[in-house]
């Protein structure tokens, strides 16, 4: 199976006010393993970017004037995730983004919808961990992905923190509920903890009245078993060799 983890970056949150995409980033998951192929390019959205948009991504518009347009590069992003599974953080936004260039470009191209599965894993997450933050940050904190390199939104990073988070949700080794992530390390750290003995383990012996009650045991043992019980028939090896 093919999948395609997808993440964009965009000049504003509303694609209805005529925002534009400036990033988009692949990267290529087969049989839930990553390749090391990826797609990513920028993009010149032929306006502004919004402070808020160049505050979280870094990027300048000086730097995307020299950028190809959407529709340079459509065919090229559309034969790469081919009829891939697309995997997503917060799909509705990232789609409507995608499908909105892709009608400037020609009603030929259809929308994404059209052409693959998508799996949204906000979605998931808030199904998975309802009531606690889902964001890619909060996930790659809850999952153990080191997200150190992070200190911008930038849609190839973000991609390819997002293969390792989905992988992780979906991989079945977290079992835990994670929303006792506390309580979970302290109950690891208590059964994970080396034991050490201080002093050699006292032992003890039975004394005469326990021997001769085993022995009656065993006496009870010998006259309802015709040929003897397992227990005498082990004290005797020598009876048990010649029974061979």
């Amino acid at each position: 199976m093919r999948q395609i983890v997808l993440d964009t970056e965009t000049t504003g949150l509303e694609v209805r006010q005529g925002h534009r995409l400036i990033e988009i980033a692949c990267v290529e998951l087969v049989e839930r393993r990553p390749t090391g192929r990826h797609w990513q390019t920028y993009l010149n959205p032929e306006r502004a970017i919004d402070e808020g948009a160049r505050q979280v991504t870094g990027i300048e518009d000086e730097f995307l004037l020299d950028k190809p347009f959407f529709a340079d590069v459509a065919d090229d992003f559309l034969a790469f995730i081919g009829d891939a599974e697309l995997i997503i953080h917060n799909a509705s936004f990232d789609v409507g983004f995608l499908d909105a260039e892709l009608a400037r470009v020609g009603a030929h191209l259809g929308c994404i919808g059209d052409r693959c599965r998508v799996i949204d894993t906000l979605a998931m997450a808030r199904e998975r961990y309802p009531g606690q933050r889902n964001s890619l940050d909060a996930l790659c904190k809850r999952l153990g992905v080191d997200n150190s390199a992070r200190d911008l939104h930038g849609g190839l990073i973000d991609a390819q923190l997002l293969a390792d988070v989905y992988l992780a949700m979906t991989s079945g080794q977290v079992v835990l509920d994670l929303a006792f992530e506390g309580a979970h390390e302290e109950a690891g750290a208590a059964v994970l903890a080396p034991v050490t003995l201080l002093r050699r383990p006292r032992v003890l012996r039975a004394d005469a009245a326990e021997l001769a009650a085993h022995e009656q045991r065993l006496d009870a043992l010998d006259k309802a078993a015709q040929s003897g019980s397992v227990w005498r028939r082990l004290e005797r090896p020598e009876a048990v060799a010649a029974e061979a």
